[in-house]
């Protein structure tokens, strides 16, 4: 699983982010979108399953649309990967969130879109006062997206293979957490 990423620094263009839950009506925008080769180069895993996920609502994910002005630019996911039921982190403990995030509209990259959906998948994340770290794993050969989430506070962790992909792992500890969790 992994990211699309835009550059912190930048000023989101006119309108605000706003995020609205994936349904079964997203499912021509998610397969365009995930048919784009800068999306696709940053994935990790290529079979996503929207026609079925689509209509599924597991209490430990999340599936978000981004919209600017109503105009759908990108997807959020948000998992608790101790419940997650592919078990692609492994087996987890309590208090973790795992992100994944892509600008799919190509107009939309680079206007600092991205930045705003993970603060705001960061904020819902950190909502929950029993999670104290956020995971991520964007492929080994995505520099963008390390410098990406090394400007966001997130901190190299290990490189590990999910299946056939090489990842680098980042953590975000919750600002106040001093548990010592990994």
């Amino acid at each position: 699983m992994s990211t699309r990423t835009d550059h912190p620094g930048s000023r989101p263009a006119a309108g605000s982010i706003q995020l609205r839950p994936a349904t079964p009506n997203d499912l021509a925008l998610l397969q365009r979108w995930h048919e784009d080769p800068d999306v696709g180069n940053a994935l990790v895993d290529s079979d996503w399953g929207w026609a079925t996920e689509l209509h599924r609502h597991p209490p430990w994910r999340e599936w978000l649309i981004a919209e600017v002005d109503g105009r759908p630019i990108g997807f959020l996911q948000i998992i608790d990967p101790r419940h997650e039921e592919t078990q692609y982190w492994g087996c987890m403990d309590a208090g973790y969130r795992c992100l994944d995030i892509w600008i799919g509209e190509s107009d939309a990259r680079n206007q600092g879109y991205g930045a705003r959906m993970m603060q705001l998948a960061i904020e819902r994340s950190l909502a929950d006062p029993d999670v104290h770290t956020i995971l991520i794993d964007p492929l080994e050969s995505n520099t963008r997206a390390h410098r990406f989430y090394e400007r966001l506070g997130f901190e190299y962790v290990v490189r590990r293979s999910f299946g056939d992909d090489d990842c680098f792992v980042y953590k975000l500890k919750r600002p106040e957490d001093t548990r010592g969790h990994a």
